[in-house]
């Protein structure tokens, strides 16, 4: 019997500056609501969205309650937190920028 090969695909992640900013924000050990990350990176509202969906749309960061894309208006009253199956990676990321 051979023994099963199992590879695992490392996934870099690379973060540009404001989205740096916001997983600093969100840290990793509580979830922080959307009018809390845009104060504490100090942003316009609808750059902290983007930037959001984008990280949203990447798998990284999730909504509470779970959404695929987040609007405008919903964003400072959702909470968002780390997808902790991304935390080492995205801690990696964070010490390179």
């Amino acid at each position: 019997m051979e023994a099963a090969n199992f590879s695992v695909v490392m996934r870099t992640v690379k973060l540009s500056g404001r989205e740096a900013s916001v997983v600093r924000a969100i840290g990793f050990t509580n979830s922080m609501l959307g009018a809390e990350i845009q104060d504490y990176v100090r942003m316009e509202s609808d750059d902290v969205t983007d930037v959001l969906n984008s990280l949203m749309a990447a798998g990284l960061v999730e909504s509470i309650p779970y959404s695929e894309q987040i609007q405008l208006a919903e964003m400072p009253v959702t909470a968002f937190e780390v997808n902790p199956a991304y935390s080492h990676e995205l801690k990696r990321a964070l010490n390179r920028n």
